[in-house]
């Protein structure tokens, strides 16, 4: 086929980006593909637009790629692409919305509230208003970010101000959550639409205080166990609600899904990533890995759970 793939962007998490587009454009090439690279930015949109393909892997993190703005210019040309679409990607990223979507149906979140920051003269005012819903430890954080960019733990009172400024920065709109201490686990979700299956659960163990950036995405900044040592009930609990979390946000083909697992034993669902990190030693290839699925034939069946579009398209 011929599949373009669509990576780096201009959000906060290019650099990971360009990782997973490098591993993602290897894996279609290795499987026969002719394969179309464009490092994506809005100013260039001809780029894409200009595209004749069968099918277009996104390869995109964060804003303009995962928050469903990318999706619906794909739409709009007839492109067909792999991955979630525009409503299901647009609720992922809204972190109050998909919590709330989650709350509404029985999965289990953190105690939340949204708070509009974009005038700066109400910042001490919603400081303020955070002291009086909140007590430490809390977390402040962009609503819509990725790979933990913008994030505070905030364990002083006197620190909320310097952490609502800091989330303000990447967003106008910060979301605020009690702090749900306990162990980080992230299930793996593919296949067709009512059909998906979720994937090992893994745990992952940072080297810092919490999974934050470095974490992520420095060599040895954090251990990753495939599959997580948990009871068989908590594992399996995790699997079907990351697969209802999936499905309640209208997801499609593959995504990861984010739990901290409480002092009570309880999954506490944090995020649905539609478009995880997709480098050859990612989360998600890691899970896949564990059930005899290389990184390449991972890339391929995602692919091959994408011909629907591509078939409809021809």
């Amino acid at each position: 086929m011929k599949i373009a793939v669509l990576y780096g962007g201009t959000s906060g998490e290019r650099e990971v980006s360009l990782s997973t587009g490098k591993g993602i454009i290897q894996a279609l090439e290795n499987k026969g593909h002719e394969v179309t690279a464009v490092d994506f930015s809005p100013d260039r949109l001809d780029q894409v637009t200009a595209l004749d393909v069968d099918l277009v892997f996104i390869g995109l993190h964060g804003r303009f790629g995962e928050d469903g703005r990318i999706q619906g210019l794909l739409d709009m040309k007839g492109l067909p692409y792999v991955g979630s679409g525009v409503l299901a990607s647009a609720l992922a990223m809204d972190k109050a919305k998909s919590k709330q979507i989650f709350s509404l149906n029985g999965l289990n979140t953190a105690e939340s509230a949204a708070f509009d920051v974009t005038d700066e003269s109400q910042w001490s005012s919603i400081e303020h208003d955070i002291k009086q819903q909140f007590q430490v430890p809390f977390v402040i954080k962009p609503n819509q970010e990725g790979s933990t960019l913008g994030l505070t733990i905030v364990k002083d009172e006197a620190d909320a101000g310097r952490a609502v400024k800091t989330a303000a920065q990447s967003d106008s709109m910060i979301l605020v959550e009690d702090y749900v201490k306990g162990r980080e686990v992230t299930v793996p979700v593919m296949g067709r639409r009512g059909e998906e299956k979720a994937l090992p659960v893994i745990e992952i163990i940072p080297k810092n205080d919490y999974y934050d950036f470095d974490s992520k995405y420095q060599p040895g900044g954090s251990e990753h166990i495939v599959p997580a040592e948990l009871p068989a009930d908590i594992t399996a609990k995790l699997q079907e609600d990351a697969v209802r979390a999936h499905q309640l946000l209208g997801c499609d083909v593959y995504s990861r899904v984010d739990f901290i697992i409480n002092d009570k034993n309880e999954p506490v669902i944090l995020e649905v990533n539609t478009l995880p990190g997709m480098t050859p030693t990612s989360l998600f290839p890691d899970a896949a890995q564990e059930i005899g699925l290389s990184y390449d034939d991972l890339i391929q069946s995602f692919v091959d759970l994408s011909q629907p579009a591509y078939e409809k398209k021809v």
